[in-house]
């Protein structure tokens, strides 16, 4: 074990500082540096999988935030305020944004990732609406589907949409039976 290791076992008691699991720990970098008790914060593999994964956020496991959001380490501050904001659309995130405190450096620091406003990815259908995950579209083309021998009808609705993390113009769905990726362009969210 390396003296970060241990120094970050101590400072966290031995288990996640976002969500207090005390199985499979590892470490989360919040800066492209190498790593240091100051730049590091020690969280469970799920923990982990959904801040680095966008389309494996589970809002649900993410209520732990209301507790750690009140940690005195700014690593796991920026992480608690850049979880919340990418949560803010599911409501309750905002209530917490709105009681916490960061101090100017460290609000800069937990913003430059792009997990605020400004360089977020944000995927929007063929009239400009913003989709989010589980969401439900329809097909406003035909569209012909590579690699699966199909062609996926104007009108046919996907429900329960993916959103493709890294791109802004794709999204995933099943149509027909098969998984497909599709351009935002050729969907409208449905109510």
């Amino acid at each position: 074990m390396s003296v970060i290791d241990q120094r970050l076992d101590e400072r966290s008691g031995s288990k996640c500082e976002l969500c207090g699991s005390k199985d499979d720990l590892r470490i989360h970098l919040t800066k492209e540096e190498a790593i240091s008790l100051d730049n590091s914060v020690l969280v469970c593999f799920t923990c982990k999988n959904q801040i680095e994964n966008t389309t494996a956020t589970d809002p649900n496991h993410w209520r732990c935030l209301s507790d750690s959001m009140w940690n005195e380490n700014k690593p796991v501050q920026v992480v608690v305020w850049r979880m919340l904001n990418r949560l803010r659309a599911e409501g309750w995130p905002q209530d917490l944004l709105d009681m916490m405190y960061l101090d100017e450096a460290t609000l800069i620091w937990a913003g430059a990732t792009g997990e605020g406003e400004e360089g977020k990815i944000v995927h929007k259908d063929s009239n400009g609406t913003i989709l989010k995950d589980g969401d439900s579209v329809v097909l406003i083309k035909d569209l012909d589907v590579k690699g699966a021998n199909f062609t996926a009808k104007r009108g046919a609705a996907v429900h329960n949409i993916k959103l493709v993390w890294d791109n802004a113009n794709q999204i995933e769905g099943r149509v027909e039976g098969q998984h497909i990726v599709i351009l935002t362009q050729y969907v409208k969210k449905t109510k």
